[in-house]
């Protein structure tokens, strides 16, 4: 269904190249006319009848392509395409054989299109990178897909979340008249309130907006109070009539609504509409300013490419610009969204991509941006296309026709969160490399045990919403530990290790002071980074045994500091036990006030204090 909203003037193309007898004139006329079901039947009756024209095969796999029935329109493309010279032909058998999953054929029949069109910007990005499929595979999954609660039985697409309200296009009203193209009742906009649980209320049609004719997508202002939709333009009389056939050939248009008193009203034709072109499928941006749309107007660079124009502060247009090669190509681009971070998504069949549409992103605020494929599951081997992305609820939706038929699917991003750890010389800030960083997560069993590179650098990919533990260790360097957090995007954690420098003498170890705070046996973050060198320096010798000496200042009753240096003494000892020096290697005992290093008595300054509170290490003779 939605190839109807791409271009009408496709199939009336098309058409044009028809080499009509009187034996498939009554085929030929429903292909003008889109009834491509029609058609079908009335060239398989002259096949039944022996008539093996490469021509009606062709028509065949032609009607076939048009209805998305990809399995028959291969069959009928690879019995006529030896006698075909026509490069699209040999662009939508390729098209069909990717949507059958035979890409090593598909690649042979763009390379028969590159010989027939070389210039074609299709033929030119496939002679650059004929290994695209590979590319496509490397692309992680950056989305968990499935599909919505509301899609019914005929096509639903198109869906744009506003608020907690979703817009979307169905063709699910069997009372309305059946379209011949796809044998669909024609198609309303729709909308169904959002629940808590992410599924959707029943959905009812948008009163003021539907017609008797086809709609498509619709785009809303942040206020809500002007929608941007698509409508055939037979309601403002915008048609060609074929006299001969008594058929009326319409384009389909843009037109604005203004919502008053809770209702759509003020329907209004947009001033580029034109009976000999087609515009639709819109996407205004954030600020109103700026309205994104597909169209084949004069200065297309392909079939549908997408085009903006400015819309001015009294409620008037300036000139539709064409948005150029960059993202425009040979074939269609359609089905545009401008998202509130100023990228634009966006289908296309002209770009390298896995069959039928593939979605596309740009950032319009990066300067020389280029569309990016956004991969799988986003994208298949079928069609997939109105790609829109609610960055306030940070969830997107998707239409596709990957199981049959166009259906609607919500997509929600997969936290992604990289831990980079950069090691660096606390003394010098020179990058430290071939450091050991280990990583643990939520108490599991180590699951990282790797060296940083040569800048001192180690990447680990997280889960969202994980606590990691991260050990950072080198020889000749004071061990630290961090607790990390995983939350989206790149969590840095950089670490300046201290130089283990410490001076050993006959008689000694000595650290700068183990400083404690006051009344306090704990030991401090500070604290333990010095008793991580004096575990290093035991480490490498493993003869070295030292008694740990604590003293307190002169605040409090003597007893009562000899209690506190004894527990001071026991919590040095435990920290270092702790750490891997075995029991009998160290020992403590404290000396209260019994022996400051600075005897001031009653008069100490506070520095003072906190120079005598303090624990010395004796090597044990």
């Amino acid at each position: 269904m939605k190839k109807y909203f791409l271009l009408v003037l496709v199939a009336i193309i098309s058409c044009s190249t028809i080499a009509q007898n009187k034996q498939t004139k009554n085929a030929d006329d429903l292909v003008r006319s889109y009834d491509y079901y029609g058609a079908i039947e009335a060239y398989l009756t002259l096949v039944r009848q022996g008539n093996n024209d490469l021509y009606i095969k062709k028509q065949l796999a032609d009607c076939y392509y048009y209805i998305d029935n990809f399995k028959e329109a291969g069959k009928w493309y690879d019995q006529s395409i030896t006698s075909q010279k026509d490069a699209e032909v040999f662009f939508r058998y390729a098209q069909v054989l990717k949507a059958n999953l035979k890409y090593k054929e598909a690649n042979i029949q763009l390379q028969r299109f590159a010989q027939l069109s070389p210039n074609d910007s299709r033929a030119q990005k496939f002679g650059a990178n004929p290994n695209y499929l590979d590319q496509l595979e490397r692309i992680d999954a950056a989305y968990e897909i499935r599909k919505l609660n509301i899609n019914s039985a005929r096509s639903d697409w198109g869906a744009t979340l506003y608020g907690d309200v979703l817009y979307f296009v169905s063709a699910r009203n069997e009372s309305k008249k059946v379209y011949s193209w796809n044998n669909e009742p024609f198609l309303d906009i729709y909308q169904a309130k959002r629940l808590s649980n992410g599924n959707f209320e029943a959905p009812e049609e948008v009163a003021g907006l539907n017609s008797q004719f086809h709609e498509g997508s619709v785009s809303l202002t942040k206020s809500g109070s002007i929608a941007y939709f698509t409508s055939e333009s037979f309601k403002n009389d915008l048609f060609e009539k074929d006299k001969n056939r008594r058929l009326k050939f319409g384009q389909v248009s843009l037109y604005s609504a203004k919502k008053e008193n809770d209702k759509w009203s003020v329907i209004t034709p947009l001033p580029w509409n034109n009976k000999s072109y087609s515009s639709g499928n819109p996407s205004v941006n954030k600020e109103g300013t700026v309205l994104y749309f597909a169209s084949d107007m004069p200065g297309s660079i392909g079939g549908t490419d997408i085009w903006k124009v400015q819309i001015n502060a009294d409620g008037s247009y300036g000139q539709p610009e064409n948005l150029g090669p960059s993202i425009n190509t040979a074939a269609d681009e359609n089905f545009p969204f401008i998202a509130d971070n100023g990228v634009l998504y966006f289908a296309s069949n002209g770009l390298l991509g896995y069959g039928g549409f593939d979605v596309f992103a740009v950032d319009l605020v990066e300067v020389g941006g280029t569309p990016k494929n956004l991969g799988k599951p986003v994208n298949s081997e079928k069609d997939d296309f109105s790609f829109t992305f609610n960055t306030e609820n940070n969830i997107a939706f998707l239409s596709s026709n990957r199981t049959g038929q166009d259906d609607i699917y919500v997509l929600n991003p997969i936290c992604k969160s990289n831990l980079m750890v950069a090691v660096k010389n606390a003394k010098d800030g020179a990058a430290l490399a071939s450091t050991r960083v280990e990583i643990v997560m939520d108490g599991q069993e180590q699951i990282v045990n790797q060296m940083s590179d040569d800048k001192g650098i180690l990447s680990y990919d997280m889960t969202c919403g994980k606590s990691y533990k991260v050990q950072i260790l080198k020889d000749g360097y004071v061990t630290q530990s961090k607790t990390v957090i995983a939350v989206a995007g790149s969590n840095l954690v950089e670490v300046a290790l201290e130089p283990i420098e410490v001076i050993v003498t006959e008689t000694e170890i000595i650290l700068n002071p183990i400083y404690f705070y006051s009344n306090r046996s704990e030991i401090t973050e500070k604290g333990a980074a010095e008793l991580d060198k004096l575990v290093y320096v035991m480490s490498q010798n493993q003869k070295l045994q030292i008694d740990v000496v604590a003293h307190t200042d002169y605040r409090g009753t003597d007893s009562y500091n000899l209690t506190l240096s004894e527990k001071r003494a026991k919590a040095t000892v435990a920290y270092i036990i702790e750490k891997g020096i075995a029991a009998e290697r160290i020992s403590g005992k404290g000396l209260g006030e019994g022996a400051p290093k600075i005897d001031c008595k009653e008069d100490c300054t506070e520095l003072e204090m906190a120079l005598n509170r303090r624990s010395e290490f004796l090597i044990r003779k």
